[in-house]
Formats: C-alpha cells, structure tokens, sequence
C-alpha cells in the first residue's frame, strides 16, 4: 500500500473520558458545551456511558463509568471540539465544578487556539477551536 492509500480520515475514531460519578460529569460537560449527552448502559450498569453528540460520520466519544477506568490528571490529554465557541466554553468551566489549566492559547501555524481544563472528575481535558 502507498503512504496515500495509508491516509486515515482521522487519527482519533472514538475516545472515553473516566469518571466516578457520571450524572456529575454528565451535568459538567452539559453545562460548558451546552449539548445534551445521551446516557446508555448496554443493557448492564456495570458499563455506563453518556455520549458526546457529533454527527454520524463525525468523530465522538462518551463519558464512561467502568471498574477498569479511573479519572487521574496524568493520562492522555483529549481535546472536545469547540469550534467558534472557546470563549463561552472556557467562562463557564469553573462556575460547573471545574478549573481552566490553561488559558485560551493561539496554535502556533495558524491552527486556531487551545485551553486545558480540570473536569469535575479529575481528568485534564482540552478545548480546541479552529477559528
């Protein structure tokens, strides 16, 4: 296979972000990106997980409660996109239960701007807009 047929639309196809209290973090992640998660146990509440809206060939990703996963600040960094609406998403992370890590930071390149976050779980969590 050539390097252009090795191309992936995407290097991210899906993510999880721990948590210990899922209704917390579902209410957290509610409330900066003003979306609604919808919360799915696969038919057994030992895997429970409250999923990212995003379009259906877009990439998403869920909150999930597993025995396996724990919340920690030292693990992968995941960025949610906020395209156009960083400003907003970052005013509101402390008043929902989190802490901004990383204020609004301009992507050397002309790649949009960044922050970093402390969620209510714990985790460190990044913000991305393109524009």
């Amino acid at each position: 296979m050539s390097e252009q047929q090795m191309k992936l639309r995407s290097a991210v196809a899906w993510f999880e972000i721990p948590s210990r209290d899922l209704d917390r973090a579902q209410r957290f992640y509610e409330t900066i990106l003003g979306c609604t998660m919808k919360k799915d146990d696969f038919g057994s509440m030992d895997d429970v997980m409250c999923v990212f809206p995003a379009e259906q060939t877009g990439v998403s990703g869920a909150l999930i409660k597993r025995s396996f996963q724990r919340p920690g600040s030292d693990g992968t960094m995941v960025y949610l996109s906020c395209d156009g609406r960083l400003d907003a998403v970052i005013s509101r992370v402390e008043a929902a239960g989190g802490r901004v890590i990383v204020p609004r930071t301009p992507v050397p390149g002309g790649y949009g701007a960044f922050a970093c976050m402390r969620d209510s779980e714990g985790n460190h969590v990044g913000l991305h807009t393109a524009i």
